[in-house]
């Protein structure tokens, strides 16, 4: 952590952008989990 220059307001904002990235990466990578189980069970249960 020795680079501490003019922009220490914007590394907030940054780390808080990529907090919320990693939020929603989050969130549609559970999302497809679950999508994609739906339709295994939906194309197996067919049979």
């Amino acid at each position: 952590m020795g680079k501490v220059g003019p922009k220490t307001k914007g590394y907030g904002l940054s780390n808080k952008c990529g907090s919320l990235v990693k939020q929603q990466r989050a969130r549609l990578y559970i999302l497809r989990r679950c999508a994609t189980m739906l339709l295994c069970w939906y194309i197996h249960g067919d049979d």
